[in-house]
Order: structure tokens, then sequence, then C-alpha cells
């Protein structure tokens, strides 16, 4: 299998690339985050740079952004060495990102965020000239196809829509080249189709893009090229029509990954949790379900059917929610709704845990982790009351060691902050941190979003282990092969209700997705031999 020195089918080899790296090596505290690495792409290329979380892309890109200087190694940017200082040299050079998470200004226009910090000016006053900003971002949509309003306030947009307004914002700075961060991890497949359109014309126009994801059936419909690292170093290059996924998969990794859902065969037990007549007044309607001892029970649904919101809503996270929750046979008993009628849910995410209901939510940044705390401390936040003041250090350092060793967590040491760490190991972390409460049922809302395939396999595995302990798992998920390989039942969520249920040995893909999307499925006859 050839894995160095390949290029793209598409461009000529005489074609110069515009972007090259070498010997590029990052360390912090005395540890090797970058080790050598090596990097090529030419004008009008999709490079595919791949690696499991924690393999040193988030520094790459760093690196290549100014905020992070490399430690040795070179960057030659149209054959010129460069070295920036900073991400406005990097922009001004026309290096930029897109995030997954997008930082913006949500009280400026649309128009005001594409020029922040270099507005156009007119007259000897130097006054901002707003008419020409907002002509000049129009004329940058009107480039991309893409309709959106310039005076929006972008608090307003959707987070493909930021995005946009992103693209836009690099390529007002004659980018040359986009680096796209999970671009499409919270977009909608409209929404993801979209996208691919717009690398299509970035492409056409020469600019170069790194793309970044943890979805092979993305990197293979959008990218020419792979650049793949691990544990820092570089580990191999080429081109992907000279490549499977598991051939790719087993350089990313180390090793190959034979059993992405692995499921364990664990006798299902007596109802755990009952939920009756689940109501919110804007969000959801009559959702009702079971939850049995030692079961997985999926929940699947497109975006805006209503699932996070649900189990928001039964962790206490929710006000104005009615209906009955019953957990181990005990019935929840919350304050009832403003309008003053009684409400069998738990009002608070503190009655909930003590109950035995743990939360594990789908952004893991903002609502899962303290990110400037240690990793030891959010493992066992949830739980300091329960330790002596003499011995606290010594538990939590316990607890907090079990769990990193049982999740495969990837950090230097337990001190280290929550922010330091990669995605996929945040992730961890925050699930390590609620299993440390010895939950009876716990709901993961997505909780391999934005993980790189092996940590999914370990995230995988875990649960298994979790069912087999006795422990009941909701699991809430957009992709749908992870929910038809770990749930032994799917409930199917549409516009805020239940609309099927389905056992394991009954779900299909198209009869799920069917579901989801209010269209009816016939299964295909059978055509005679």
């Amino acid at each position: 299998m050839p894995v160095s020195e390949l290029t793209s089918p598409s461009l000529p080899d005489a074609i110069a690339p515009v972007l090259e790296l070498s010997g590029i090596t990052k360390r912090f505290n005395g540890v090797h985050a970058l080790n050598g690495v090596r990097l090529s792409i030419r004008p009008g290329e999709v490079l595919a740079l791949i690696g499991e979380n924690g393999a040193g892309k988030s520094t790459l890109v760093k690196t290549l952004t100014g905020i992070h200087r490399p430690d040795a190694g070179t960057i030659l940017l149209g054959g010129q060495s460069v070295a920036f200082g900073s991400p406005q040299e990097a922009m001004a050079a026309g290096i930029t990102a897109v995030h997954q998470e997008t930082i913006m200004f949500d009280e400026l226009t649309v128009a005001e965020n594409i020029y922040i910090g270099r507005h156009p000016t007119r007259g000897l006053a130097g006054r901002v000239d707003w008419t020409r900003i907002e002509r000049e971002a129009e004329s940058l949509f009107a480039r991309l196809e893409v309709d959106l309003p310039v005076r929006a306030r972008v608090r307003d947009l959707s987070v493909a829509q930021r995005h946009f307004v992103e693209i836009a914002r690099a390529l007002s700075q004659d980018a040359r080249v986009v680096i796209m961060d999970e671009p499409t991890a919270a977009l909608s497949q409209r929404e993801i189709r979209e996208l691919y359109r717009i690398i299509d014309s970035l492409r056409a126009s020469g600019t170069a893009v790194i793309f970044i994801s943890h979805k092979f059936d993305e990197i293979f419909e959008v990218a020419d090229r792979y650049t793949v690292l691990r544990d820092g170093q570089f580990v191999a290059e080429g081109s992907l029509c000279d490549i499977s996924e598991p051939e790719l998969v087993a350089l990313m990794v180390g090793r190959a990954v034979h059993q992405a859902y692995p499921k364990a065969q664990v006798a299902i037990g007596a109802p755990l949790l009952e939920v009756q007549g689940l109501c919110h007044p804007t969000e959801f309607t009559d959702v009702s379900f079971t939850l049995h001892k030692g079961e997985i029970l999926g929940f699947y649904g497109l975006v805006g059917a209503g699932r996070s919101e649900v189990m928001q809503a039964l962790f206490g996270l929710s006000a104005n929610v009615t209906g009955t929750v019953r957990l181990a046979g005990e019935s929840a008993r919350g304050s009832g709704c403003e309008s003053g009628c009684e409400s069998g849910c738990f009002s608070a995410p503190g009655q909930a845990i003590a109950s035995g209901l743990a939360y594990v939510p789908e952004d893991r940044q903002h609502h899962g982790a303290h990110l400037t705390l240690p990793i030891g401390h959010n493992i066992t936040l949830p739980i300091l009351s329960t330790f002596g003041f003499f011995t606290r250090r010594r538990a939590e350092t316990r607890i907090a060691r079990h769990f990193a060793e049982q999740l495969e967590l990837k950090a230097h040491h337990l001190g280290q902050h929550v922010e330091e760490l990669s995605g996929g190991n945040q992730q961890k972390v925050v699930l390590g941190k609620w299993l440390a409460t010895d939950p009876k049922v716990i709901i993961l809302d997505e909780p391999t979003k934005g993980i790189d395939i092996g940590s999914k396999a370990a995230v995988h595995r875990f649960i298994s282990e979790l069912v087999a302990r006795g422990l009941s798992v909701i699991l809430v998920s957009s992709e749908l092969p992870e929910v038809l390989g770990l749930a032994d039942r799917i409930v199917v969520m549409r516009q805020g209700r239940v609309v099927r249920e389905f056992t394991r040995q009954a779900a299909t893909p198209e009869t799920v997705v069917a579901a989801a999307s209010g269209l009816a499925f016939e299964p295909r006859a059978e055509v005679p031999a």
C-alpha cells in the first residue's frame, strides 16, 4: 500500500505546494505534542488531516494559525519561509481556520463580523464605510451562492450559517489556505451538502482546504489526499483513491478496529425507569417509555425532534414539565409548573442525582466539564461531599485514576486541565465524572460526537461493560449505525413526539429513518429467481 509521496490525481504534479511543513516540533512541559511532522498541500486541493483525539491535529492547526510557535521545523507558504507571531499575522498571510465552535461577536451583524478589526474607511476623518462593508459582504455570499442577510445579528444564526460567515471572512482576506476543523459536527444533512458545495467552490477558485473530520464518509466525499498523524508524529500521506477505509483506520489508530459496536449479551431485567405522559409547552408532547435494568434504550430522530429536550427535562433541567417519572419504583416529586399543575418529574438535577440518574450532555465544553479545572477535580466534583477532609486528596486520586484507566483517557497526568485535552478525551472526563456517582441509569446524549473512531470504539466497549454490570443506559445519538449496533430497543421521535418503537431485531436503517422522517416504508418484495 503506497503511503508517501503520492499526489492527487485531480492536479498536475508540476503544481507547486502552496503550503509545506517539515520537521514541525512542539513541546509542552517537556512532552512532545508534535514531533517532526510534515505536510504539504497544493492550490485547489482538499487535504484530509486524520488522527485520533490527541494525535496532534489541534496543536498543528494552532501552529499554522499563529497561536503557537513551533520549537523546530519550517513552514513554507508560497515557497517562502514564514513564522507567525499571532493569528492576525497568519490571517494576513492567507491562512485562516473555520472551527467546530465558531467564535464571533453575537451582538454584531454578519457584515460587521466579517470585517471586524479591518473596517474600510472613507474621507479624511477615516469614518467607517458601512455601505461598502455591506456591499462587499453581499458580494462574498453571492460568490458562495449563499442567501444570508448581511444585516442579521450573528446571535440569530444557525450553526451552519455561522460557518458560512467564517468562510466569507476567509474569502474577504484572500485566504490561500482554509482549515476546516470538524465543520459538520452540528449540521443537518442538508447543511452538510451545502458545505460540500462551498468546498467545491473553494477548490475551483484555487483555494487549498485542510479538512479535519472523524467521519470517514465525509473524508472520502470531499478530500483528494490524506495526511495521518498518530501520537504527535507523521505516519503516512497519500491519495484517497489508493486506500480503503480499514487501511486508513489501521494507520490512524495503529491497529485494526474489528468490532465497532461490541454488544454484550445481557439478560434484560425488570422495569427500572418508567416515564408517562411527559410534556413541555413548546418542546415535546406525551412522551412515554420504559427502560429496563441492564438495557440500552436508543433514542433516534432528526435535528429538532426533541430528543435532547426530553433528556434535559428528565434530569430536572427544564421548567414547566408535566408527567410522571418513576425510578427504581419511587415516584419523582417535582414542584409543578407555573400554572399550578402537579408534576411527577424531577424539578432539579440534585433530585435526579440523589435518585440514581446521571446525564452526560451533548455540549461537553459548556455543560459537561469545567475546562479550567484539573481532570481529577472534574471527575470527583459531583461526589466531593462524600470525602473526608483528611482523605479527600487520596480518594480523589484513586477514583479519578480508576475511571481514567477504564475509559483509556489520554493525558499527561490527572492534574492536567481539561481544556488542554482533545475533544474526545474531554468527553471521557465527563463520562467518568457521572459514572463516579454510581448511578442506576445514565443518559448519554451524543456520547461520541466529535470523537475519532478509536476513541469511539473505547466508549462503545465501556457502554457495553456498564450494562453488563447491571446499569441501564439511554443512548441518544444522531449516528444511526451506533444506535442500531448498541441499543436493545429504539425509540424514534419526530417533531416532539414518540412515533415508533423498534426491537433490536426489527430495526433496520430504512425503517428507522422512514419513521424519523414521517415517511411510509414498504420492504422491497423479493424477486423470484
